[in-house]
């Protein structure tokens, strides 16, 4: 499924199965889950670098051919492809392991095509492997990024005792379940009115759901932003304690609005979250395998990317939406 133009529909164009070059594998796609950043790349908000583009970077496939000068993964193996696909490995970001913030990045179904396909080729060095990780196929999709980002955010939110989510969608309801486990008060934060969303929050274990423009019970020690509304930073500073931290955690958001110097005073922090490390992955992916998550997801054949779209630029989605081919 292919983007030919910003905020135009996808669609289904046949090639040739791609060789792998050297370093790359060649994926056969088992599952591609829907990201929120595949919406603000088919809707315009991030630039295009390459068109036509295939999206989908939360992939889930078994390796089919391996290129010159790779030895892992091997043929027939699980693996997981995430948003950040590849690092030039040497300037002053990777020499320090902030690869995340790598200056030469290449992003899966961004700067080169995704998953969104029955076929794609991947860089090996970029790939988890899943063994022992009891999901099947469309579960796994869901933790390459919503997870993945999830998960470098809760670290960004340091201890925080009481953690507060702001959009329940995909990312916060993996993360939510992994706070509660480390013994966190998590009080969700849904679109007012949302009461599906509120509902699956508190069948997750969080201690509260309301609407944004709600007050939790007490203040918040951090709280995360999902949702990508800039007027969300000055409310949940409003909601965290002195000494709070507000976390980022999405790659665009909405103008944040002018808010008065008192909201961020007091040693309140506002941070953001790039991408993410092969570490991230090596540790969250650890934690999936001890403890495993429950993931809420709806599931679309790949003909069906478009409506898997609309459902979550529209907000009606529980969980992750995830395309099967």
């Amino acid at each position: 499924m292919t983007l030919h133009a910003p905020r135009t529909a996808l669609e289904m164009v046949s090639r040739d199965t791609p060789t792998p070059g050297a370093g790359e594998v060649l994926l056969r796609v088992r599952a591609c889950a829907v990201c929120r950043t595949d919406l603000h790349i088919v809707d315009g908000e991030l630039p295009l670098p390459r068109l036509p583009l295939v999206p989908g970077h939360e992939i889930v496939g078994t390796v089919e051919a391996l290129g010159p000068g790779v030895t892992a993964p091997l043929v027939g193996e699980r693996v997981g492809v995430p948003w950040l696909g590849g690092s030039c490995g040497h300037c002053a970001y990777c020499s320090t392991q902030a690869e995340n913030l790598c200056d030469d990045p290449v992003f899966t179904g961004y700067t080169r095509d995704g998953g969104f396909a029955t076929h794609v080729l991947a860089d090996a060095r970029y790939c988890f492997s899943l063994a022992g990780l009891m999901m099947d196929d469309a579960s796994a999709a869901p933790l390459m990024c919503a997870g993945l980002i999830g998960w470098r955010s809760l670290k960004a939110a340091g201890d925080a005792p009481v953690l507060g989510l702001y959009g329940f969608g995909a990312a916060a309801h993996l993360i939510a379940q992994v706070a509660v486990a480390q013994g966190r008060t998590v009080f969700a934060f849904t679109r007012p009115g949302d009461e599906a969303a509120q509902a699956h929050a508190r069948s997750l274990g969080c201690d509260w759901a309301g609407g944004s423009d709600e007050e939790p019970p007490w203040p918040l020690d951090a709280a995360i932003l999902f949702a990508p509304v800039g007027a969300l930073v000055p409310m949940a500073l409003s909601r965290v304690r002195k000494g709070g931290r507000v976390v980022c955690g999405g790659i665009h958001m909405s103008d944040i609005p002018s808010f008065p110097y008192s909201l961020l005073w007091q040693e309140r922090q506002v941070v953001s979250v790039a991408n993410l490390t092969r570490r991230d992955g090596q540790e969250f992916l650890s934690l999936a395998r001890q403890r495993p998550l429950q993931v809420t997801r709806t599931t679309f054949a790949l003909t069906q990317a478009n409506e898997a779209l609309a459902q979550l630029r529209d907000g009606r989605l529980v969980g992750a939406a995830v395309l099967v081919p």
